[in-house]
């Protein structure tokens, strides 16, 4: 039985240089993730830590697998914004893969995968296609949808 994983894929109108800057700089993440700030230095074995918005208040937490600029970022995953164990959520693991298109265009694919139960994919995907979409629209210069994902655990 293959592995339960969302996927998702798309073109993006930017260079793989301005992705990976959007995907690794806590400044930039806020314009498009509803605000969620994400810190680390990107090197394998390093922590990446999301926080809400301006404050101190860690969201969710990980480990950076794989860093390969500007083409490949593996990092486990876990969301910690509630009363939660390790055992009530393992840590997943997020890939992003960049590749580089012809016309100024990019593939971004993400794999969300290692979950728990094949029923978490749903909440998963309600929460990464706007995150997504914004990302797209941050990069374009487009106008930002005002739509928050759901949490996880209302997911």
């Amino acid at each position: 039985m293959a592995e339960a994983a969302f996927v998702y894929e798309t073109e993006i109108a930017t260079t793989p240089q301005r992705l990976w800057t959007a995907l690794t700089t806590g400044s930039l993440t806020r314009a498009y993730w509803f605000d969620r700030r994400i810190e680390s230095d990107w090197l394998v074995g390093s922590a990446v830590t999301f926080y809400d918005g301006t404050s101190d208040r860690i969201t969710d937490t990980g480990v950076v697998l794989e860093s390969v600029p500007p083409r490949r970022l593996v990092y486990s995953f876990r969301y910690e914004d509630g009363p939660v164990t390790e055992l009530d959520r393992p840590y997943t693991r997020v890939t992003f893969e960049i590749e580089p298109l012809d016309g100024g265009k990019v593939r971004l694919r993400l794999v969300h995968d290692q979950f728990a139960s094949p029923d978490d994919v749903a909440g998963w995907e309600a929460g990464w296609t706007p995150i997504l979409a914004n990302l797209q629209a941050f990069l374009e210069g487009d106008k930002l949808p005002a739509t928050a994902p759901p949490t996880p655990a209302s997911a």
